[in-house]
């Protein structure tokens, strides 16, 4: 069938959405079945030792979440303003990388209906040029049925790359502002944590003000508390 080479780039796509759906298969599975197991560890840590969190996410890196809260616990005695300030352009930054490959899904699920119109259109006129007005009875069938079968195959063809990718895509966009929403929830919890342990350092050196150096040289310093009570 001349009307074959219309699958060419249909084909294309399809074999290219695959890998694209794969790549992100992968990249949810492991932020969904590891993420909230750490940040719940990173936040029960950062409230006793703020240097264990630390260490915990730097082993975790490799998580969006993880990142983007190492971009706040690496400033030293970040105001809170600061520290939001941090966790809000390392999340910019991460965006893309959760809205990765939502541009080709969109591409592929706009072009491949129109290819399959595409070799649609060419089948009829395939049909047409096989009909002649002055022999109608005498019609070439098997260029009739050529191009018919050309505008069904191309058009079928260019619905079965798009429905699935549509859908696919859809669950990975519902994903990403899920994950949004999550890194929000998570990221005020940590910023909450971080305002109180500045407001608590801020009264104990109000309570613990520094002394006079003693005769060994050596000055009295308010003790480390954790925001947990004891």
């Amino acid at each position: 069938m001349e009307g074959w080479y219309y699958s060419i780039p249909l084909l294309t796509f399809s074999v290219f959405s695959v890998a694209c759906c794969i790549e992100r298969v992968l990249f949810w599975w492991k932020i969904t079945h590891r993420q909230e197991e750490v940040v719940q560890q990173a936040l029960s840590q950062y409230r006793r030792n703020p240097r264990a969190a630390q260490y915990l996410l730097e082993q975790n890196a490799d998580l969006p979440i993880a990142r983007i809260f190492l971009a706040g616990l690496e400033l030293n005695e970040a105001s809170p303003e600061d520290f939001k300030l941090a966790l809000e352009t390392a999340l910019a930054a991460e965006v893309p990388l959760l809205k990765r490959f939502n541009t080709v899904f969109d591409t592929v699920i706009t072009v491949a209906p129109f290819l399959g119109l595409l070799g649609t259109v060419t089948g009829i006129i395939q049909i047409l040029s096989s009909i002649q007005l002055g022999d109608i009875g005498g019609t070439d069938t098997q260029g009739v049925g050529r191009g018919i079968a050309e505008a069904l195959y191309s058009t079928a063809f260019g619905l079965i790359v798009a429905i699935p990718t549509l859908l696919i895509s859809n669950v990975f966009r519902s994903l990403y502002l899920r994950q949004l929403s999550k890194i929000q929830e998570y990221g005020g919890m940590l910023e909450l944590l971080h305002r109180q342990r500045q407001e608590m350092q801020a009264q104990q050196l109000s309570q613990y003000p520094y002394t006079k150096p003693s005769p060994s040289g050596s000055s009295t310093l308010p003790p480390y508390s954790s925001l947990e009570p004891s």
